[in-house]
């Protein structure tokens, strides 16, 4: 079972490194989501990720206190807002619109209603 656990994980991690490039990917829930499977799988590896300078501070923020920095917080809206205004100049329908918009804001409520963290 842990070979699922860790398989999973490094495919948890991979989708977050696509995800820091593509700007329609999230990163952050799969790092998370990474750290879950890690955890359960290779303590070696769960150690590695938080210990990574990049993924680390977000997933401790998150394991510690459910936070999420500021910085990310902010880099999230302007990604989402970066997204539907593409959506909008590409003319998709505006259903589709609609549901991006409605998506995009339940995510902008979670994410802004969590607190910032100590860091």
């Amino acid at each position: 079972m842990r070979f699922v656990w860790a398989g999973l994980g490094c495919l948890s991690l991979l989708c977050g490194m696509v995800g820091a490039v593509l700007p329609l990917f999230p990163t952050v829930p799969f790092i998370l989501l990474a750290a879950f499977f890690f955890a359960r799988s290779s303590e070696r590896l769960h150690n590695w990720l938080l210990s990574h300078p990049v993924f680390g501070p977000a997933i401790l923020d998150w394991q510690t206190h459910g936070a999420v920095s500021l910085r990310a917080k902010r880099l999230a809206t302007i990604t989402c807002i970066g997204v539907l205004a593409l959506s909008l100049a590409m003319g998709f329908r505006w259903q589709l619109i609609a549901i991006q918009a409605s998506v995009v804001t339940c995510v902008m409520i979670f994410l802004w209603t969590r607190p910032n963290g100590p860091r």
